[in-house]
């Protein structure tokens, strides 16, 4: 048998970088349907993204090595030359793209001479756009759970019968993307997102939303709050009550998705303190959105079309990573969602805390946050309700594997998913492979004594000669 191929995937989100590896036997017809995943490494390069590093680009190469260098351990040697690797920077990249794209390429020449160092076959770092990041996370959804082709008891692939594509929700730290397959035409082109995949024909909605991820969110409800104020002291209402920190207006206002006021100092000192208000928590939140569709029709926020949500739904990345922090991600009821996230919002520092031991600052201080701004953005951004709330499944992996965009990326840039059904081999019948054999058998003896026989001729006639 034929050892078996991998392929690299780099993530490089907004908030940081990881690096997955993958396998798949390479004597699988089409290699598809049996991918799987050897390692997920990231905690050598957790931390800053690559868009981070807009005044250091060469760090932002360097950050990678740790993750090559583990990959070159798992990897073998000689297939490491054949062994395809990507790079995929999301919305952290799009925004530092928008602020200054000189640097945003500075970065990416970076990273790419980085892995070039190493003997993969690299395949070029780019920068995906929103609605590349949701179909890629949709393909991954759908290949895992085979909804879109499957291989059967019978050693044979086939497209599964009544079976329902399944939805797909993203949040990143930048961005968040919402993408499956409306029961009715999708009248923004903007938005339409047509596949061929096994001979089947998929029309989808997706759509990214960027400066909406869990950390860029997070960062315009402060700054909403500091313009709120007429002084350098900010009251949070969903932060715990008694959580205290300081923060500078330079730190604050470092991104593209909040716009500094004119009067604003960089050097000014802020105090922040938490009030812990769960319901001036939830109109602070939804005052980041506008819900108003205007005459455009159905939409989902800031005036985007988006048809009304259909079928099941995988939620994954930062909507699963919140929601498990506070134990709400086995299909619990919206009730019980909503009742867990006003008990967290009502807590105290303290008392946080005390249920949060082994938890960071960050993750203690921002649950609160993220819960409420998780439900806002499924309830009544994505216009879920509590009928369509039990359609929502969130997830971390499927068979060990990370679901998220990487193996969708990969699948689609090796030609792993035909847009065609796999051609069936004909089998040829075991009387006519012995009668080839045979005859084949015959064919050879036969050369060989006209080839025997033509060189005795020779050697006869040149004795004579002599």
């Amino acid at each position: 048998p034929s050892p078996p191929q991998y392929g690299l995937v780099f993530d490089a989100g907004s908030t940081h970088t990881s690096l997955y590896i993958y396998q798949w036997p390479a004597d699988k017809e089409n290699d598809t349907g049996i991918v799987s995943q050897v390692e997920a490494c990231s905690f050598p390069v957790a931390g800053p993204g690559i868009s981070s590093y807009a005044d250091d680009p060469v760090g932002a190469g360097a950050s990678l090595k740790p993750c090559l260098d583990r990959a070159m351990k798992i990897v073998p040697a000689e297939q490491q030359r054949e062994t395809p690797t990507y790079l995929g920077a999301t919305a952290g990249m799009r925004l530092l793209r928008e602020e200054n794209s000189t640097k945003a390429e500075q970065v990416l020449a970076e990273v790419s001479k980085a892995i070039g160092e190493y003997p993969v076959d690299f395949r070029g770092a780019r920068i995906l756009t929103g609605s590349e990041e949701g179909s890629f996370g949709w393909i991954t959804v759908n290949y895992l759970l085979e909804t879109l082709v499957k291989f059967s008891f019978a050693e044979k692939w086939e497209h599964p019968q009544d079976t329902e594509v399944l939805g797909a929700l993203d949040l990143g730290g930048a961005s968040t993307q919402i993408t499956f397959q409306p029961g009715v035409p999708v009248e923004d082109r903007n938005t339409s997102v047509f596949f061929q995949l096994y001979g089947t024909n998929y029309s989808l909605y997706s759509h990214s939303y960027l400066c909406y991820g869990q950390s860029q969110a997070l960062k315009m409800l402060l700054a909403a709050l500091h313009q709120a104020s007429s002084s350098a002291q900010i009251s949070h209402p969903c932060y715990p009550q008694g959580y205290q920190e300081n923060i500078t207006v330079a730190e604050l206002y470092d991104s593209p998705c909040v716009r500094a006021p004119s009067s604003a100092s960089p050097g000014l000192v802020l105090m922040v303190t938490g009030t812990g208000d769960p319901a001036a928590c939830g109109t602070a939140v939804q005052r980041l959105f506008n819900f108003s569709c205007g005459a455009q029709g159905p939409c989902g926020f800031n005036g985007v079309y988006q048809p009304p949500v259909r079928g099941r739904f995988f939620a994954f990345s930062g909507f699963y990573h919140s929601l498990h922090f506070l134990n709400l991600t086995g299909g619990q009821s919206l009730s019980l969602v909503n009742a867990t996230i006003r008990k967290i919002c009502n807590s105290s520092w303290k008392q946080v805390q005390e249920l949060f031991p082994t938890a960071s600052r960050t993750q203690i201080r921002d649950a609160c946050t993220a819960s409420s701004y998780i439900l806002t953005l499924l309830l009544q951004g994505y216009k879920f309700n509590i009928t369509t709330w039990p359609n929502i499944h969130f997830i971390r992996q499927v068979a060990t594997i990370d679901v998220g965009w990487t193996l969708g990326y990969m699948l689609n840039l090796t030609n792993m998913i035909p847009s065609e059904p796999p051609t069936a081999v004909t089998e040829i019948p075991r009387s006519i492979w012995i009668a080839a054999t045979v005859l084949l058998a015959i064919m050879l003896v036969l050369t060989f004594c006209l080839l025997t026989a033509t060189c005795c001729q020779r050697n006869s006639s040149g004795y004579e000669q002599l």
